[in-house]
Order: structure tokens, then C-alpha cells, then sequence
């Protein structure tokens, strides 16, 4: 029989109606209690998904009901809650981004280092499908050495959906904060760490309308970047280059991520999905292929970063949305704002290393031993 860790969450908002989904149909881990500072809003999620436990944040992360806390709080409360969840003895999983300061996010790695906890963060859509086929694909050379990789996100802004997009537009936020974490860890998870980075960054309008319920017709006050551009130097080599916007509200036709080698170039699909396809064209060739995906996770699998620690933690091995990954996704955002600031190309001082890969063919559900 499988040994299932128990999850409780804290914040109880948009993001955790598709980790409740999931969760309930990994066999390693199970949502034991919620909480949220609206208790209302923790109660209704509770018994949508029968969870059998509400409890203040205090609670859950003080008490003996809960393995793992898994933090889906807004990124200004990431760290706090992160770091109090260390200090009581149970591994944290946070929601992207890993801390809104680096010094936060240190703090972070530093305390779990200290009690001999792991720390956990996503996004975990790196692990999906069509991102583990390019991985194998870059891996055997399908494009030959890697030389160039673009990746954009032109949206925009979350004020004509989201119910409450202020903090979009609040520090810690801003579409490089709120999108580059699945851009950045998918780039890195394909072709490793980041040396350097360099960047402009521009404030488009000082507000925005919202024009979804229940504030529409309110106006947000923008602190943060509407409108990033990165060129980031890979320490394997490879330039990347990266658009983050909310502010293009017209379709665009560029790519959501290519990679460009000296014999060929790779279309990868969306890093905020887990599926899509991934097409290659080789040198001399006229047509892109599409390259079937041997990997399961197609579907949309938010939790299995979540199932995969937990799992490691039982087995004692490294996970794969690690907090060392996550640290090193912060460092480049703030540097990539930093460069625009000063005009200067920014060394970073983080490393990562590229997790293992996913096993083929694992059903959703399944995580690896």
C-alpha cells in the first residue's frame, strides 16, 4: 500500500479548486486540512472536496494534522507563510513566484536546510508531456547544440478576467512575476541555469481598468512593469531572449517558446499548459514534424511537483520543482529589472541543476518511486 502524505493548504482561492482535483487522484497524497483567511471561502472548498479539516493558518501550520503545507497564498505572503511552516516542522510547497525579495526566498531555502525539510514550488508544468518530450528531444540531439531560444507571453493583463487582479499590478507582480516563473523554469529545466541576464522594462499606463466582477469599473494602481524584454545567457551556452507583457490586447503571431540549434530549431507549446505539441524542423527540411510524446501528464497535472516530493521525501531522493530551481527563477526575474534600472548586463548568483526527467509512459496519478 502506498504511504500518503498529508497536504494541508493554506489560501483557499482560484488556484486551489485545480490542486484539490488533482490531489484527490494521486495515490500518495491527501488534502487533511485547508485554510484560508476567509473562512468562508476555506469551508466551501472544504466541502466541495471533502476535506476533512477547516483550520485557521495558525492551526494547521502549528499543529500535528498536516505532513506538508501547500501555500497558496498571494506572493506577498509566500515567504512568511513558507517560513513559519519550516519552523514548525513540515515541508512547504509553495505557489509560484518562490518569495517576492531574494532575500526572503534565501531565507526560505535556508531554514528548510537548518530543520532538514524540503521546500517545494511551482510551477510543476515542466513536468507535463510536451515539455518532457522536448527535453528528451534537446537531450538526443534531435536539433543538434543548442544555440538560441525565444520565449513570449503576450497578453493583455488579468483586469478583463480574474476576479481580483490587484495584485497583479502590486509588487511582486507584474507579468514577468506572474508568467516568467513558467517560462523561466521550463527554459532552465531544458538547458540549465542562467549566467547573466540583461533587459529593459517600461510602466505603459500608471492605471488600469478592471472589466471583470466583482470590481468592475474600478481602477488599479500600477507599481510594477507592464512591459518586460530579457536576453539571458545561458552558462551552457545558449542566448535566450524573453517577452513578458500585459500589454498587447491584440493576438500576436509569435511563438510561446522556440529553440534554435546548429541543426535544426524546436516549436514548443505553452509552459503554463502541460500538453500541446512539439514540432521540429531540421536543416534543409521545408515542413515542421510533429513529434509524437512518449510521457504521460497531458493533461492539465498541477500537484504532481507537489506528488513528486512528497514521494522523494518518503524514498529520500531529489525532486524535481525544487526551491533551489525556484531561487534561481526569482534571481533572474529581479535581475532581468534590475538590468533595465541601471542599464547593465547582471551576473547571477544562484545555480540550479536540471532535474531528472520524468519516466515514460507514467499514468496520471503515478509518481516515481
Amino acid at each position: 500500500m502506498v504511504q500518503k502524505t498529508r497536504i494541508g493548504i493554506v489560501g483557499c482561492g482560484n488556484i486551489s479548486t485545480i490542486y484539490l482535483k488533482n490531489i484527490a487522484r494521486f495515490e500518495n497524497i491527501e488534502v487533511q486540512a485547508v485554510a484560508d483567511i476567509d473562512t468562508a471561502r476555506a469551508e466551501a472548498q472544504a466541502t466541495a472536496y471533502g476535506v476533512p479539516n477547516v483550520l485557521d493558518t495558525k492551526e494547521l501550520i502549528e499543529g500535528n494534522k498536516v505532513d506538508v503545507v501547500l501555500n497558496l497564498t498571494v506572493p506577498a505572503a509566500h515567504a512568511d507563510v513558507a517560513i513559519e511552516a519550516l519552523r514548525n516542522g513540515k515541508s512547504v510547497y509553495n505557489e509560484k513566484p518562490l518569495a517576492i525579495e531574494r532575500k526572503a526566498g534565501m531565507e526560505i531555502l535556508e531554514v528548510a536546510k537548518k530543520n532538514g525539510l524540503r521546500v517545494g514550488c511551482a510551477p510543476d508544468t515542466f513536468l507535463g508531456a510536451s515539455h518532457q518530450n522536448a527535453r528528451k528531444l534537446l537531450d538526443a540531439g534531435a536539433i543538434g547544440t543548442p544555440v538560441a531560444a525565444v520565449g513570449f507571453m503576450m497578453g493583455g493583463g488579468p483586469e478583463s478576467w480574474h476576479p481580483n487582479p490587484f495584485f497583479f499590478y502590486q509588487t511582486g507582480g507584474g507579468p514577468m512575476f506572474d508568467m516568467g516563473p513558467y517560462y523561466l523554469t521550463l527554459l532552465t529545466s531544458l538547458l540549465g541555469p542562467v549566467r547573466r541576464v540583461t533587459g529593459s522594462a517600461r510602466i505603459t499606463s500608471k492605471q488600469r481598468l478592471i472589466g471583470s466582477q466583482p470590481h468592475k469599473g474600478k481602477f488599479i494602481d500600477v507599481e510594477v512593469p507592464s512591459h518586460i524584454a530579457g536576453v539571458l545567457d545561458f552558462a551552457s551556452g545558449p542566448v535566450g531572449t524573453i517577452i513578458m507583457t500585459f500589454d498587447t490586447p491584440g493576438k500576436t503571431h509569435l511563438p510561446n517558446i522556440e529553440i534554435y540549434g546548429t541543426e535544426g530549431s524546436m516549436l514548443v507549446p505553452d509552459p503554463n499548459g502541460f500538453g500541446g505539441d512539439v514540432l521540429v524542423i531540421k536543416r534543409g527540411e521545408k515542413e515542421w514534424t510533429t513529434v509524437p510524446s512518449p510521457f504521460g501528464y497531458e493533461e492539465n497535472g498541477r500537484g504532481i511537483g507537489l506528488a513528486d516530493m512528497s514521494n522523494a521525501i518518503v524514498n529520500g531522493r531529489a525532486h524535481r520543482a525544487n526551491g533551489q530551481t525556484a531561487f534561481h527563477v526569482l534571481d533572474i526575474m529581479h535581475a532581468i529589472h534590475e538590468a533595465s534600472a541601471t542599464g547593465k548586463h547582471i551576473e547571477m548568483q544562484s545555480e540550479m541543476v536540471r532535474p531528472d526527467p520524468l519516466p515514460e509512459s507514467l499514468p496520471f496519478g503515478q509518481v516515481p518511486a
